[in-house]
This record gives structure tokens, C-alpha cells and sequence, in this order.
């Protein structure tokens, strides 16, 4: 208990000294929601990819994933890192960065306020974030409870207080700079703790060859095999199909996620963005890769602690039984690993909903006129009362919260996806087009969720995010289009010449 104590107050302590800090870079708006454009290539693609990974991927999906499809589970993980990640830099980062730039677009409503030349679109897209934002930031909590019953015996209602008021200072002291930093150090220690955990697990089952043999030789009394034995041991699982919708709904769910594309703001050079690329997607690779890997292996572990009293699987419960036979320096390692993949993915959630609301929908829309210090003053409000919001839902969560959760990307990236990608490559794109993205988005999650026409909502928001890239180029062929002045005067931010030596360039 010591040692794990030890990890846990020396991981505290950094983080607090990390937002005393960052209060330097924290004394305007511009500073504290974007640490003023000029954030380098570790810290941005630490960033974008501990936002992306959570104790949910951890502790849920990697459980339930890893249960439903075995080993074959690892293509999410691979999808997540070169979609997710090496493909979204390419295609996203350095257009989203420079246009973002050209029209002071400090969050993802403001851009479509702005790139569509409508404040009711920003206020819209505003509302859907924060609608679909509370109760993932609500699942984050969730996925610690087990982890920390099994480590310490504490109560997950003390846990989820103690993180959310910790993740709330150091946010509301630094901003984003604190943000990033801290999610740089919760970064590398994610990686050191998921290749620690993949290998104590295995060596529990004999080693990887010896753990491949037993789970191949499960599966022919599983209905969804079909009989076949060895269909948790083989390279695309037991069902392929309902494999590639996770796949889709958690690789390009992230082009649309608000908290996700912020990071492509924050960026502060051409170098940062190659780099970051680079780097991202390695981490991509190791930490959900590794997560989903070591899911696969969870029927090796199948007995009653994982089962309710009603005879069902607790997908929650299947990691954390996969790793309570580890040393106290292991369990400590997983706690801290799982409290950094949470408490930064909680910082990016918080600090985007609370910019979003100040930024999008009370300034210019209750106060016409604010200055930078009130602007401050409010996030900093919000932060709080975002906290404090997704706390009450994370312990004693409604019934259609648990629900709702599992939407939440699906909503999110099936409204924003399109019209974003769209908008920073093609002037063509009309507001009707975006409009009916939303609506397409937003509705097919949620109607499905009441509903159920589609069997799985993971499903329902992969179509969700694909009928976006298809609703939004046919409404825009049939729509009045943009006032010609005005998207010229957006997109020409892709035509200014600038000057760069011989070594990025060979032209004359």
C-alpha cells in the first residue's frame, strides 16, 4: 500500500507543480485555450493522443473489444493509429492550423461560425458539443472505480472527487500549456506502464506462445464463432463486420471530436507538424494498440469475478481481473498509467467545453462586448461547473446517461466530420449542407439509442460519421451557396507566399 501511495502523491504533487507553472502562459485567452499558438511537436502529439486514450479504452472497449473478437481486437488499435492518428495529421494538421489561424477560430463552433459565415450554425454546433461532451467526460470517471477498489480499497466516489478537483487546479491555473505538459508526462508514463502490463500479463499464461495456444483452443461452443475453434486466435475474429464499425467509430470519430482537432490549433510550425505526425501515431500504435492486444487474452481469465449476479459478463471488470495478480509496483504502475490516460483526456474534455460556452455562446450572444479578463474570469467558471456537472452524473449516473455515453463520439464526429473536412479543402460547401449534417448526426445516434432500428450503436454512429461525408457534398450541389467575396477572402489564407530555405524546398 506504501509504494502504491508513494506513486500516487508523486504523481499528484507534479501535476499541481506543473499548473503553478503554467500560469505564465495563461494571461489572456488566446494563451489559455490555444498557449498561443506556438506549442512544439512532443507536446501537441502527447496531447492529441492522450486526449484520444482514456481508462474508457483501457477499462472498457479493451475489455469488451477484447472479449467479443479476441486477438483480432488489435486492428482497432492499428486502425486508431494510422487513421486515427497518422491520417488525421496528414489530412487535418497543417490546413486546420493555418485557416484556423487566418480567421481567429480558437475552437471548432467558432470555426464553423465563421468558415460558414453564421453565428446560428456556432451556437448550434456550441450546444451539440456540450450536450455530447458532459456524459463522455462522465465515463471517464467510470472506468477507474474497479481499478482503484482492487488497488486500494477506496471508495470510487472519493476517487472521482479527488481526481476531478485535481485536474480542475491545474486546468484552471495553466490552461492549455498545463494541459500539455501534463499530458506529456502522463504520456511517457503510459507507455512505460502498458509494455510493463502486457508482459506480466502474458508470463501469468506461460508467455505469448503458450497464451496464443490456450485461446485458440476456445471458441466452438461460442455462438458467435459458429463453431469454429480458433476464432479468438485468428487474424480477423469471430466477426469482422461489427469488428470494422468499431474500428471506423474509434479511428475517424477523432477528425470530428472538438477536443481532438483542438490540438491542431495549438501548433507553431511546419517542423512541429511532420514531427508530430511521427510521433503521434507511434504512440497510437504502442498505447491502443497495446491496450487492445492485451484485451484479446481476457477469455484466458473468464471465471466468476468477472460475471454479475444475473449471470452476465461485466465487460468493466474484465482488465482489472486480468491484472490483480500483479506486484504492488505493477498495480501502482496501472494506477498511475490509467489516472494519466483519464486525467488527460478529463483536461482536453473540460477545457474544450468550457471555451466552447464562453467563447461561442456568451460572448457576442449574452455580452456583446467582453473583455479578455472577463472572458478568463467565465472559462475558468465554467471548468468548474463542467466539473462538477459530469461528477454528479459519474456517481449516481441515470440510466440514459450509460446509454447516452456510448453515442457520445458517433453524435459528436457524425455532426462535425464532414462539414469541417469539407469546409478546409472545398469552397463549395453551403450552410444548408451543414445544417443537414447535423441533423443527420445528431439524429441517427440518438434516435437509434430510443429506437434501436440498428443493432449496435457503435454501428449507428460509424454511419452516422459515413452519411455525413455523403449528405454534405449532394446538399451542397442543390443549396445556395456562399457568398463568392466571402469564401474567397477564407480560403486565400492557402495562397500567401512564404519564404523557406533549400533544405524544405528544391524550387527556383
Amino acid at each position: 500500500m506504501i509504494i502504491k501511495l508513494i506513486f500516487l502523491v508523486s504523481f499528484f504533487a507534479i501535476m499541481i507543480l506543473i499548473g503553478i507553472y503554467a500560469r505564465k502562459h495563461a494571461t489572456n485567452v488566446g494563451d489559455f485555450v490555444l498557449g498561443g499558438r506556438t506549442v512544439g511537436p512532443w507536446l501537441t502529439a502527447f496531447a492529441y493522443g492522450t486526449s484520444y486514450f482514456s481508462a474508457v479504452v483501457f477499462v472498457g472497449y479493451a475489455g469488451q473489444f477484447g472479449w467479443k473478437y479476441g486477438i483480432s481486437a488489435t486492428w482497432i488499435g492499428i486502425g486508431n493509429a494510422f487513421i486515427g492518428s497518422l491520417l488525421a495529421w496528414v489530412t487535418l494538421g497543417r490546413r486546420t492550423r493555418v485557416m484556423t489561424n487566418h480567421i481567429k477560430s480558437a475552437t471548432m463552433p467558432d470555426f464553423f461560425g465563421s468558415r460558414y459565415d453564421s453565428k446560428a450554425l456556432k451556437i448550434t454546433a456550441s450546444a451539440i458539443s456540450f450536450v455530447f461532451l458532459v456524459p463522455y467526460t462522465a465515463s471517464v470517471y467510470n472506468g477507474l472505480s474497479r481499478l482503484f477498489e482492487m488497488a486500494f480499497d477506496i471508495p470510487y466516489w472519493l476517487c472521482v472527487i479527488a481526481m476531478a478537483a485535481l485536474t480542475g487546479v491545474y486546468v484552471i491555473m495553466g490552461g492549455y500549456m498545463a494541459t500539455a505538459i501534463n499530458d506529456f508526462i502522463q504520456g511517457v508514463i503510459m507507455l512505460i506502464g502498458i509494455v510493463a502490463v502486457i508482459g506480466s500479463v502474458l508470463s501469468q499464461q506461460g508467455g505469448f506462445i503458450s497464451a496464443i495456444v490456450k485461446l485458440s483452443e476456445i471458441g466452438s461452443d461460442i455462438p458467435v464463432t459458429l463453431g469454429q475453434q480458433g476464432a479468438f486466435a485468428s487474424f480477423f475474429g469471430p466477426d469482422p463486420l461489427n469488428l470494422l464499425g468499431v474500428v471506423i467509430l474509434t479511428s475517424l470519430g477523432t477528425w470530428g471530436l472538438p477536443q481532438m482537432v483542438h490540438k491542431f490549433y495549438t501548433i507553431n510550425n511546419e517542423k512541429s507538424i511532420k514531427t508530430g505526425t511521427i510521433i503521434s501515431t507511434i504512440f497510437a500504435l504502442i498505447i491502443a494498440g497495446g491496450s487492445y492486444f492485451l484485451g484479446g487474452f481476457g477469455r484466458l481469465f473468464n471465471n466468476q469475478a468477472i460475471y454479475s449476479g444475473e449471470g452476465k459478463i461485466i465487460y468493466d471488470a474484465i482488465v482489472p481481473h486480468m491484472l490483480h495478480n500483479l506486484s504492488d509496483v505493477l498495480i501502482g504502475i496501472v494506477v498511475v498509467l490509467v489516472l494519466s490516460a483519464s486525467m488527460s483526456t478529463l483536461s482536453s474534455l473540460v477545457l474544450t467545453s468550457s471555451s466552447t460556452l464562453t467563447l461561442d455562446f456568451i460572448k457576442g450572444t449574452i455580452y456583446k462586448d467582453m473583455s479578455e479578463k472577463r472572458q478568463l474570469g467565465i472559462m475558468r467558471v465554467f471548468i468548474v461547473f463542467f466539473i462538477l456537472v459530469s461528477v454528479i452524473l459519474a456517481l449516481d449516473p441515470p440510466v440514459f446517461i450509460a446509454q447516452l455515453m456510448s453515442i457520445s463520439w458517433g453524435a459528436l464526429a457524425g455532426a462535425f466530420l464532414a462539414p469541417f473536412l469539407y469546409g478546409l479543402y472545398w469552397k463549395g460547401v453551403t450552410k444548408a449542407a451543414v445544417w443537414a449534417c447535423f441533423i443527420s448526426g445528431v439524429g441517427i445516434t440518438t434516435s437509434n439509442m430510443v429506437f434501436g432500428y440498428i443493432g449496435s450503436p457503435i454501428n449507428a454512429g460509424a454511419i452516422a460519421m459515413v452519411a455525413g461525408l455523403i449528405i454534405v457534398p449532394i446538399v451542397s450541389l442543390f443549396t445556395p451557396k456562399i457568398q463568392k467575396q466571402t469564401v474567397d477572402s477564407i480560403f486565400e489564407c492557402y495562397e500567401e507566399t512564404v519564404t523557406v530555405r533549400k533544405k524544405k524546398s528544391i524550387q527556383e
